[in-house]
């Protein structure tokens, strides 16, 4: 083993000078992985180790074979084993070497596989050569070389994976940013995120939100490629990126292209191999299925989230919703559609109203105010402003495809997508990771009705803050005016089209990190884009709340359900319908709120789903209740309907029903198969607002109740007597047609 025999007598060389360090002796171990691997390159760039980086990077023609982390001589790796860097390597890195230059320890998958001992250091510092060292030491670099990448074929263990990489790559982009100047590249594009999406991202949720978008921008590239093409590369990804989305293919380029800072290009190069490598054929198989129970989205969205950092999931408000929730709640706006509004094929209509500009002749202030029709737009436009991964936008388009196909046949499907479905279909998401997913989603779903997108068409799913203004486009660098011109073609669907319905599952989290004043001033009830006076939460019958802490109206889906309310009422007609927390139907702090709804709205219908973990909820009979998502804070559904030409009366009626206990009862079919039975899941599935038995209230001043009261607690708790704990009756199920 004259290799090892070289490599021992440079380190003894070494040592003799009384001068190594740790960074003495990487020429030697260099020099001795090029000899014992055919054809490898063992790379150490200072730069890029500084950054987070293991000391070696081995490759083979340019693939990844696995990395080396070298500490100093006679270091304790049992000691290093327990530190946060290697638990980061481990986690991250599928074949890894952890030595002090004469032990040699192999983790496979982030465990343990083997270890062999080349020498140690006696007393006076000298080595003490093992005898079995060298064989051990070469079967280990074998383990080494050729090591069978973990399996990835299903979407739970690829989105661990990804999750493991990301907080990797999270931990490096700190590093860079801690690294480099104000001026830097990565600085550059740090305030680009500030100035255009949220104004106080710190450089923390930034490298969060970076690495993010880097695995789903691979993630969705990787969905595009062709096996057949060779392997998948990070260079090549922002050729194959969905052309429906011609923003992230831009924005892809500058941030994970072919000129990546070589300080983070190594961390992203093992995510694309890790792609390169997963059977996506087999993880994406259950991509489209009608029940969607085992939809991928769910495991690359929520697990890698939860894997990846819980508390930016809790943070941000993410949460799968449920498809029967979905199901109810798209039908239900069908359902409306044609009832209330007279429109025949519902969410499926291609009525067109005129659009109209006032402006006054020759500029004069003494001339009259002229309306000039200055072209047409669809009347149903539909709007997710917090479409996450797509879920709502998918169920929407199954119900469009259903009544398309079903009323009109197969053959003018796809005139009808490019002509009256992707003009009206609109999605806003502020984070990166749902944003890719919903398009990677909606793209295939499309593909799999027949679609195929043609040159230039694209999805109108926005990266954009909804809760802010349009952004000018001014003086920005080019970074951020790409984000910008994204942000801004979602302005224009805030501010200009008459959106008729708005629908989605907006974020929960009383820890807002939307806290724009466009938003605050809305809340209380002024519109700056037009600078008149609108409803105000924080006041009710003309008064102060006279809260001592009213935060839990900055929570963030109280913020959105106030963008949906103002929306429908700059259209002036439309449907608003939003699966939220349940707090606003009955805690005293929402009066404001509730009184503001009723409003603007004619019918005001709410489902409320209980689950309320917190409260300790039960069924009325006493069994156990349920949560439809998994989350211990209790949800509601809510349906605000306000007619173009509506009644006269002041507020709007009030209906609410009630559903308890479990989430989902299933029995077994004769072949053994699961079937759903029972529980809320089914109740959802098998009504909607129609079928739904709902009960008449009144809410009155000043508490305006969005829940059914007993009358003598509804006294006692007005004239202050009792703790405000409101006690439903009339518990009303749902009824199945």
């Amino acid at each position: 083993m004259q290799p090892v025999l070289h490599y021992l007598r440079e380190i003894e060389e070494q040592l003799a000078t009384g001068l190594a360090t740790e960074h003495s002796h990487r020429a030697a171990l260099q020099r001795l992985v090029h000899a014992l691997g055919k054809d490898v390159l063992a790379t150490n760039e200072p730069a890029r180790t500084a950054c987070g980086a293991p000391d070696y990077i081995v490759t083979r023609a340019g693939t990844i074979i696995g990395y080396i982390e070298a500490k100093d001589l006679g270091a304790d790796l049992n000691q290093v084993e327990r530190s946060e860097q290697l638990a980061r390597y481990l986690d991250g890195l599928p074949n890894l070497i952890l030595t002090d230059y004469l032990e040699f320890r192999l983790y496979h998958g982030g465990r343990f596989a083997m270890d062999a001992r080349l020498a140690r250091l006696d007393a006076k510092g000298a080595l003490c050569p093992d005898a079995t060292g060298p064989v051990a030491l070469a079967r280990l670099f074998d383990s080494f070389f050729t090591a069978a990448p973990p399996p990835m074929a299903t979407p739970q263990n690829l989105a661990q994976r990804m999750a493991a990489t990301a907080r990797l790559l999270c931990e490096v982009i700190g590093r860079v940013l801690e690294d480099e100047s104000e001026t830097g590249g990565l600085h550059g594009q740090l305030e680009a995120f500030r100035r255009v999406l949220l104004h106080e991202l710190e450089a923390a949720q930034f490298a969060d939100m970076y690495a993010q978008t880097i695995c789903y921008g691979l993630f969705a590239a990787r969905c595009n490629h062709k096996d057949a093409r060779g392997p998948f590369t990070r260079e090549a990804a922002v050729h194959e990126l969905p052309e429906t989305n011609p923003f992230l293919r831009q924005m892809f380029g500058h941030i994970a292209g072919p000129e990546l800072d070589t300080r983070l290009a190594w961390a992203v190069d093992q995510l694309a191999q890790m792609l390169d490598r997963a059977d996506m054929g087999e993880i994406l198989r259950d991509f489209g299925r009608r029940t969607r129970q085992e939809d991928p989205v769910v495991h690359f969205y929520e697990t890698f989230l939860a894997a990846y950092d819980p508390s930016l999931r809790e943070t941000r408000g993410v949460y799968y919703t449920p498809e029967p929730v979905v199901s109810y709640i798209v039908r239900s706006v069908d359902g409306i559609l044609k009832r209330d509004f007279g429109i025949e094929d519902g969410l499926a209509a291609t009525d067109k109203v005129p659009v109209y500009e006032t402006h006054v002749p020759n500029g004069s202030r003494t001339s009259k105010a002229v309306r000039k029709k200055v072209g047409e737009v669809h009347k149903v436009l539909i709007l997710d402003p917090a479409a996450g991964t797509g879920t709502f936008l998918h169920g929407v388009v199954d119900q469009i495809h259903e009544t398309v196909v079903t009323k009109r046949g197969k053959g003018i499907w796809n005139g009808y997508v490019s002509e009256h479905l992707l003009p009206r279909l609109f999605g806003f998401e502020l984070l990166m990771a749902p944003y890719a997913v919903a398009h990677m989603k909606l793209g295939i779903q499309l593909a799999e009705t027949g679609y195929a997108f043609q040159s230039g068409e694209r999805l109108r799913v926005y990266l954009t803050n909804t809760l802010e203004e349009a952004f000018e486009l001014g003086g920005l660098p080019l970074f951020a005016h790409i984000i910008a011109e994204e942000a801004n073609a979602a302005g224009r669907v805030k501010t200009r089209h008459p959106v008729m319905v708005v629908l989605g599952n907006p974020p929960y989290s009383g820890h807002s990190a939307n806290k724009g004043a466009w938003i605050a001033h809305l809340l209380r009830g002024t519109d700056t884009t037009s600078g008149e006076r609108t409803g105000n939460y924080f006041e009710v019958d003309g008064q102060p709340l006279g809260e001592r802490n009213p935060k839990w109206l900055n929570d963030d889906y109280v913020k959105f359900i106030r963008f949906a309310q103002w929306r429908i009422e700059r259209t002036g007609y439309g449907i608003l319908a939003f699966i939220s927390n349940h707090s606003y139907l009955d805690n005293p702090t929402f009066r404001g709120m509730r009184q503001s709804l009723m409003e603007t709205f004619d019918d005001i219908y709410l489902l409320d789903l209980h689950g309320n973990a917190k409260k300790k909820e039960v069924a009325p009979d006493g069994s156990k209740d349920e949560n439809v998502f998994d989350i211990q804070q209790g949800v509601a559904i809510g349906i605000f309907v306000k007619r173009k030409n509506g009644p006269k009366r002041r507020l709007a009626l009030v209906r609410h029903a009630d559903l308890w206990g479990a989430r989902e009862l299933y029995e077994r079919t004769p072949d053994g198969a699961p079937r759903l039975v029972g529980g809320k899941h089914r109740a959802l599935y098998d009504s909607n607002v129609k079928s739904t038995k709902w009960t008449r209230l009144k809410p009155e001043s000043p508490f305006y109740l969005f829940v059914p009261q007993d009358t003598k607690r509804l006294e006692e708790y007005k004239a202050g007597r009792s703790i405000p704990k409101l006690m439903p009756v009339n518990c009303v199920g749902i009824a199945t047609t």
